[in-house]
């Protein structure tokens, strides 16, 4: 008769084996499911860094300095003064343009019609993904 000496594993190494692989797992599943939300949460936020304007009672220029300092590209399709489009409200200058993520860019807006000194200016930028941007602007 033969003796078998071969011992196996003792239970309490092969439970702590078993729980390292599966923290392991839960790491490698972790890590993958922040990079999966990460590739979809992409989005644009625009921010008014100033905004200043300068002209006469009937001419005003609005200076604007604009950042994205979101992830995804953003798109302005309009500017609205106190509301209205900017067609309707006697704008003339750029009023659609992209904005890489992490980009900034300046406007001058020239601004005509029945605007006077020391009046507030509602400048709104609209985007494409429906977002509005509002900055206040008090006419000197």
């Amino acid at each position: 008769m033969r003796e078998n000496n071969r011992r196996g594993i003792s239970p309490v190494i092969a439970t702590v084996i078993l729980i390292a692989i599966a923290v392991a797992i839960a790491i490698a599943v972790a890590f993958w499911a922040a990079g999966l939300t990460g590739a979809f949460t992409r989005f644009e936020k625009l921010e008014i860094a100033s905004a200043y304007a300068e002209g006469s009672q009937s001419t005003w220029t609005i200076h604007v300095m604009v950042k994205n300092t979101g992830s995804a590209d953003a798109t302005v399709t309009e500017i609205f003064i106190n509301g209205k489009p900017s067609s309707a409200a006697g704008l003339t200058g750029t009023t659609n343009f992209s904005l890489q993520a992490g980009g900034s860019t300046s406007l001058a807006l020239i601004l005509t019609g029945p605007y006077s000194s020391g009046q507030t200016v509602e400048i709104k930028l609209h985007t494409a993904s429906g977002a509005e941007y509002p900055k206040a602007i008090v006419l000197p």
